[in-house]
């Protein structure tokens, strides 16, 4: 099969689908999906998140320097979905789909009682690329739903069923593949876990380099508990 060569364009698919919570001076609170986020810097931890000029809750980032980034599941989709294409304009978000705000310990804006982790930031730098606004923003603190921890402490998330963004669809993650290391990491018998057996995608590219002719041999409203850690988070 050929490849086919498109115009630039945003495919850089799964992302992560939040939900941002904001709010003004006055008081007036607002949530919005962001699917254009990520990661920017470990230490200190900073994260960033893209938002049109346009959009209802521009205005109250730009007022507080503040924000709060929810993790969604899979059992908030319809509410992710929901909060990126109704604007705080005219329709109370948090009532509609009965979402509990729960006040955080170091910003305004609150953060999302039915998300399994909450992640409270500061902004730090606005940068204006073109079509958005990047607020880059350090993360003040991080609340964790207790039902996503065990008896040690560990966090598990993925018992949450979180939820991804990818070319306009909603998804589940998954099942897991591996965990961080895991293909230069000796196994038990002294074997790397790959070398019993290859990827499809491996198997494919030997396939493609076989020179040709040649065969192959046979063979809700619910407030939860949180855990905090702290440290130096569409409309």
């Amino acid at each position: 099969m050929g490849r086919q060569v498109w115009k630039p364009g945003n495919m850089l698919y799964p992302l992560p689908a939040v939900l941002v919570s904001v709010a003004d001076r006055a008081g007036n609170l607002n949530l919005f999906t962001v699917a254009w986020t990520g990661t920017v810097c470990s230490d200190p931890p900073m994260v960033s998140i893209s938002v049109r000029p346009e959009r209802y809750s521009y205005h109250m980032i730009e007022e507080t320097g503040e924000f709060v980034v929810n993790l969604t599941t899979e059992s908030l989709a319809y509410a992710t979905d929901y909060c990126g294409v109704r604007s705080g304009r005219d329709t109370d978000k948090w009532r509609e789909m009965n979402l509990t705000p729960l006040k955080g310990e170091h910003v305004q804006a609150p953060m999302v009682a039915e998300s399994p982790v909450n992640l409270e930031c500061r902004v730090t730098q606005q940068l204006k690329l073109g079509t958005h606004t990047m607020f880059l923003a350090e993360v003040l603190a991080v609340h964790v739903d207790e039902r996503y921890l065990d008896a040690g402490g560990r966090l598990h998330l993925k018992e949450a069923g979180l939820l991804v963004y990818s070319h306009g669809r909603y998804f589940g993650i998954g099942k897991e593949q591996g965990t961080f290391g895991y293909s230069v990491r000796n196994s038990a018998g002294g074997k790397r876990p790959t070398d019993n057996k290859r990827s499809a995608g491996n198997k494919q590219l030997a396939e493609n380099k076989r020179p040709a002719g040649s065969k192959r041999p046979a063979g809700s409203q619910k407030k939860y508990g949180r855990k905090e850690t702290t440290g130096k988070r569409r409309r």
